[in-house]
């Protein structure tokens, strides 16, 4: 899987983290997991021609000692889809952008 992990986080990085997520993306169905919803303006062509398939999402998740950014774009409503893809060079950079920004906002030194 391609991703971006920060690791070694100490106990209160990775409850700023958690408390930052919560706040700024929505929760997925387990624990940790956490939904980077893909604005429609970034959808590839292929994803902008499956309009059943949206919205379209990174999955994020936070564990004990690292948080994981998936380069994956994921359907909502679809497991299986040629939409299913690898972020574009637009894509990886929103999900580095938002990486970028919740370690500048939260002051994350790991």
């Amino acid at each position: 899987m391609r991703q971006i992990v920060i690791d070694e986080l100490s106990h209160l990085e990775r409850d700023v983290i958690d408390s930052y997520l919560k706040r700024t993306l929505k929760q997925g169905p387990m624990l940790g997991l956490f939904w980077l919803v893909l604005p429609d303006d970034l959808l590839s062509k292929a994803q902008q021609g499956h309009n059943d398939c949206g919205p379209f999402y990174f999955g994020v998740e936070l564990e004990r000692e690292r948080v994981k950014f998936e380069l994956l774009v994921r359907s909502n409503a679809n497991l299986h889809c040629t939409c299913i893809a690898h972020a574009t060079p637009i894509q990886r950079q929103f999900v580095l952008d938002f990486v970028d920004r919740m370690v500048e906002e939260e002051k994350i030194r790991a």
